[in-house]
């Protein structure tokens, strides 16, 4: 029967053309000829008998009988939500009336009567051709839509115990089945309804969501529903029990507190406990594949792929991180709360944590020793081929490209709350930024060597030299897991980085010294553009003869391009040659016009054109 995936199939291929006016006509059309294929219709309209003529029969016969029950109940809700959106959009009001309120609870309640029904008549497995996937799905439907009424009509304790038990039913089928559904309708409904119930009610925020459904599941009122739910799911009603789409959630061994640099915070919000929670749990499993045997066959990109995880689980803990935060300012907490200055400690470590492991899947795309050992043998594509220059270029190409978008990170760490104020973590962000910078440089004089241009190779690995000569201020020791890549750099690893540079330095300033031994004599230009116009480029002559022409003196007036808007703005206060002549005569015709001003009045005009004006 697939019930919950036909109601939010049907509710989002309608709600994107249209709002939930349209989805409710639509509704009525679909109903309409469902019922007289089905031959339920009646002529004078009295759906709820239609409805309650239904038996357990004509569900074994044909399975649309579901389908008319689910579209009646759904009509029923889009009703409901119609007139909330409608109330919504008014400006000029601020809460919903006493009548709106009651009309919309009475669709509301109207909703979960046909759902119940539903779920009543698909009790009997036997009678209905049904399995107890449909049994469940069908109660969990009917749940949410008991505990939308509530919500309504703001009975916070039924509100949360309706919406527990269908979280609970939909995640021990999602368990079963494996399907994304499930894990949408929780995050965009029933999740933020029990949060806010759970606020309504004064219960802590230190519950997760998870926590707070198993407590309020009804399981005494319905024993039944309980054995069906462990047969499916022995794990739904332990505490132990997984969140659909994360790897541990709501098991009891979330971290009560997390540490930044020399502070330690208490985590008193579940649901960003919960995150870092699925983090650890994300990097666990990240480490343990890239310390497999396996791994160590595979190709750099398929390394890096396995990053993704990792991102997504941090990315999903800044923004629970944020959405707490948001959460504490509606509520008037001051940013100078106790509360509020935890959160933005938290904020800062996982900000931190997700630049990292951004810059660690970088490093993985880089190759050996990040990049420093460029393999330039042979294709990989073609064993007996060696690469071609403008594929080489390109390699290095993409190389620098992923040294900037990890410089670009770095300097983001400095936007951080705190992260000002703390000199030895700015030293090793610092420290970590000259060290990457020295591997562009080594790239770029890479490059640059392939294109036999060796003095600009020479130039950019003294620049790389003089970056890792100054004082890093990185991990004294090898990282805890070297196959974990992240933002941490040793210092092993930097003098390793520069002794290399080291030693290609010297090999390429023998290189340029046999170059200008080899180079013959007299083919120096002895009349070329002295130092002053070639700041640009780096002089490939001796240091005395690029001193004897620093600049040229006297000067000479020689022409340099400019563009014409320049001298049309200019050209009421330049005088050009010639043009004093004519500005002169402008003069004296103006004063003649101002000594005779009688003569000029006196003189009629003559009539131009056919309605006196043209020419």
């Amino acid at each position: 029967m697939d019930i919950t995936n036909f109601i939010v199939s049907n509710r989002e291929n309608a709600l994107v053309l249209g709002g939930y006016n349209s989805y409710r006509a639509q509704l009525s059309r679909r109903l309409a000829t469902l019922r007289k294929k089905l031959g339920k219709s009646s002529s004078k309209g009295k759906i709820p008998s239609i409805i309650s003529s239904i038996t357990e029969n004509d569900i074994n016969q044909n399975h649309e009988f579901v389908h008319l029950l689910l579209l009646t109940s759904e009509r029923a809700w889009a009703h409901a939500m119609h007139m909330k959106s409608m109330h919504s959009t008014d400006a000029g009001t601020k809460a919903i009336s006493g009548s709106t309120r009651s009309h919309i609870v009475s669709r509301l309640r109207k909703a979960s009567t046909y759902a119940q029904h539903l779920s009543n008549l698909l009790l009997n497995l036997t009678a209905t051709r049904a399995t107890e996937i449909d049994q469940l799905e069908a109660r969990a439907y009917c749940s949410s839509l008991f505990g939308s009424g509530y919500f309504e009509y703001q009975n916070w304790e039924k509100c949360l115990v309706s919406y527990s038990e269908a979280r609970v039913i939909y995640i021990a089928v999602a368990a079963a089945t494996s399907k994304d559904t499930f894990k949408d309708l929780l995050s965009s409904t029933i999740d933020p309804s029990i949060r806010f119930s759970a606020y309504q009610l004064k219960l802590g925020r230190d519950q997760s969501i998870p926590a707070i459904a198993r407590r309020y599941f009804p399981r005494s009122s319905n024993a039944l529903l309980t054995s069906t739910i462990e047969r499916l799911d022995p794990k739904a009603m332990s505490e132990q029990s997984l969140q659909v789409g994360g790897p541990a959630s709501g098991s009891g061994d979330e971290p009560t507190e997390i540490k930044w640099r020399s502070r330690r915070v208490k985590l008193e919000d579940a649901s960003v406990a919960l995150a870092l929670a699925n983090v650890s749990a994300v990097s666990e499993n990240l480490s343990n594949f890239l310390s497999s045997p396996a791994s160590a066959k595979l190709p750099p990109k398929d390394k890096a792929a396995a990053y993704d995880e990792i991102l997504i689980a941090i990315q999903d803990a800044v923004d629970t991180t944020k959405r707490s935060m948001d959460e504490l300012t509606a509520e008037g907490v001051t940013a100078g709360g106790e509360r509020m200055q935890d959160l933005q400690v938290v904020r800062t470590a996982v900000n931190y944590a997700l630049v990292g492991w951004r810059i660690g899947r970088n490093r993985v795309l880089t190759g050996l020793d990040d990049g420093a050992n460029f393999e330039t043998t042979k294709n990989n594509s073609q064993p007996h081929k060696e690469k071609s220059t403008a594929r080489k270029l390109a390699d290095f190409r993409e190389r620098i490209a992923l040294y900037d978008a990890t410089i670009q990170s770095l300097d983001s760490i400095h936007s951080f709350p705190g992260v000002a104020a703390d000199a030895s973590l700015l030293g090793e962000v610092n420290g970590t930024r000259r060290y990457f910078q020295a591997l562009k440089c080594l790239s770029l004089a890479h490059s640059h060597a392939l294109l036999q241009d060796l003095t600009k190779s020479l130039a950019l690995l003294a620049r790389a030299i003089f970056l890792l000569t100054q004082p890093l201020p990185l991990a004294t020791s090898g990282v805890s897991k070297p196959h974990l890549v992240n933002i941490d750099v040793s210092n092993t690893q930097a003098q390793a980085l520069q002794q290399h540079v080291q030693r290609l330095a010297t090999r390429y300033r023998a290189l340029v010294d046999m170059q200008g031994i080899a180079q013959p004599a007299g083919a120096t230009n002895v009349h070329s553009q002295p130092l002053i116009e070639m700041l640009n480029t780096f002089p490939a002559r001796q240091a005395s003869e690029v001193l004897r022409n620093l600049v040229t003196y006297p000067p000479r007036i020689v022409p340099i391009p400019l563009k014409p808007l320049f001298l049309d703005v200019a050209w009421n206060y330049i005088e050009y040659p010639g043009r004093g002549v004519a500005k002169s005569a402008a003069v004296e015709q103006k004063q003649k016009a101002v000594e005779d001003p009688v003569k000029e009045k006196g003189k009629p005009e003559g009539k131009k054109g056919w309605f006196g004006f043209g020419s």
